[in-house]
């Protein structure tokens, strides 16, 4: 056989290996109104990037009639490819052949690329697209599972991990992303859950659809596990390509630097926050105010709202926030809340990004429910993410810091760098009306008119100790700022930190509050 026989056989089988499952599954997987895997990874990534492996491996099962079945690349494609020109592992479960059901083969496919993400230590995508493990193979469906896991751990920390929905992802299959940095969902299309809701109903008796038990909305908004929501793929990809270029290839980089631009947010920065303490504000307008263009890209922005996380630049340098919010829940910080800033501060500390802490809250979500839900320990991540980072930490108290609060939203005592404060930060031990019940309890119950000496006690307290100069008189603010300073302080104060380096006890790990 002739060389160009050779092509034409090579480019005939790779035809049709590439139709995946057929035309028949591809028409059905648009009518579910979904993309097929290859059509996804080419919309991703950057045109005509995509160099693809192990396209022409197959299956190695014999029972169950399996070996009468040709399943084109085991239902998984994988290969590299460039974001923004920034080069990335993918892999993309192919729904239209066999499912997306892992098997062994295509469990080593993925481990694969996996394994080459790291070596390469580049970010990995993962598209997931399955109906689970392929009940043909037994336990080797399981073992796959398991290496997968085993490589998230290990990948954890040194290149930026990402997961898509894009259909449903079921039983063991959901622990890959639940270990990944950041999990993407859309809307009618992404379905997770460890058991369906048939085993629900015939274990409980109770009936639930999949999208109520595992949809898209239910996981950003109610369990946290999805940190983007969209509304369609092309929307998700818009967003992936957003965040790639936040955030380093890996551990030992920083993210690419971008032309600095000065902030587009119209209005002045100090007529955000009400002059009246108790009226709500959306800190979002704050951080628009301060970052580069006013470009703040959100994270989990449905769930846990009390608490604000996501990446703005300054100076063209990537940088994290975390800032209490004011319009939900008065700012607090609760069980949810306190996993998401923990989690955030974690990935950022990972990957060499500067954290910046706006501070305005007025403690821990009081109440039994809370307490009975462990807010001790989900607490107590906030304390132990802070405390363990060892990036450029900056804080600027807006308003209301108010006991553990204070403490817990890095503070100079959990190895803040920079504290800053507005004159309208509020910093003690509590709030001043809680405080003057306590302290000039016996004025007030011997007053004539209880609540005008109440108001009195209230305002001599705030004159006292509800503002930022008794800690700024202790070395525990650095500066007291106006809030037209804050963009050019926080500027200088990554600037300054650029070298930082902060050493700690040798150890193999610590021990977070899980």
């Amino acid at each position: 056989m002739s060389l160009k026989k050779h092509i034409l056989d090579l480019r005939k089988r790779k035809e049709q290996v590439q139709k995946g499952g057929g035309d028949r599954a591809i028409e059905k997987q648009a009518a579910m109104g979904k993309m097929t895997a290859r059509e996804r990874v080419i919309a991703l990534v950057d045109k005509d990037s995509f160099t693809e492996y192990d396209l022409f491996v197959e299956h190695t099962a014999r029972d169950f009639g399996m070996d009468k079945k040709q399943l084109h690349g085991d239902g998984v494609i994988i290969g590299t490819g460039t974001i923004y020109g920034a080069p990335i592992c993918i892999f993309a479960q192919d729904f239209t052949v066999a499912g997306g059901s892992l098997g062994l083969m295509h469990a080593r496919k993925i481990t694969k690329i996996m394994d080459h993400a790291l070596k390469m230590r580049v970010p990995l995508i993962g598209i997931n697209d399955s109906g689970g493990a392929r009940i043909q193979e037994g336990v080797n469906s399981l073992a796959g599972y398991g290496e997968i896991f085993y490589r998230n751990t290990l990948a954890s920390g040194v290149i930026p991990q990402l997961s898509v929905i894009l259909g449903p992802c079921a039983g063991g299959a959901v622990y890959s992303p639940a270990l990944t940095d950041f999990v993407f969902v859309v809307e009618n299309i992404s379905k997770m859950f460890i058991t369906g809701p048939g085993v629900i109903e015939s274990v409980l008796g109770e009936k639930i659809s999949m999208e109520d038990l595992g949809g898209a909305r239910v996981h950003a908004e109610t369990t946290g596990n999805a940190h983007f929501f969209a509304e369609s793929e092309t929307e998700c990809f818009e967003q992936i390509k957003k965040l790639v270029t936040f955030i380093p290839w890996n551990n030992s980089k920083k993210a690419k630097a971008f032309p600095p631009k000065p902030p587009k947010f119209k209005g002045k920065i100090e007529d955000i926050i009400p002059s009246d303490p108790k009226t709500p504000y959306d800190v979002r307008d704050v951080i628009k105010a301060i970052v580069d263009d006013s470009d703040f890209f959100e994270i989990q922005e449905l769930w846990a709202a009390n608490i604000i996380i996501g990446f703005g630049r300054l100076n063209g340098e990537t940088v994290g926030f975390v800032a209490n919010q004011p319009m939900v829940l008065a700012g607090v910080l609760d069980c949810d809340s306190s996993d998401k800033a923990a989690r955030f501060i974690r990935f950022c500390d990972a990957f060499n990004v500067p954290v910046i802490t706006l501070e305005d809250m007025p403690g821990y979500l009081p109440g039994a429910d809370q307490e009975h839900a462990g807010v001790i320990r989900h607490g107590a991540k906030v304390l132990y993410a802070y405390s363990e980072a060892t990036v450029p930490k900056v804080t600027v108290i807006l308003r209301k810091a108010y006991g553990g609060g204070y403490i817990a939203m890095n503070s100079r005592h959990l190895g803040a760098d920079f504290m800053f404060a507005w004159p309208t930060a509020e910093i003690a031990v509590m709030g001043p009306e809680g405080a003057a019940n306590i302290i000039f309890k016996k004025e007030i119950d011997e007053a004539e008119d209880k609540d005008a000496m109440r108001a009195i006690k209230v305002e001599e307290y705030k004159e006292k100790f509800a503002n930022p100069y008794v800690a700024a008189a202790k070395g525990y603010i650095d500066s007291v700022i106006e809030p037209n300073e804050t963009r050019s302080l926080l500027l200088h104060a990554i600037e300054v930190s650029a070298g930082k380096d902060d050493h700690r006890p040798a150890k193999k790990h610590g021990i977070p509050p899980f």
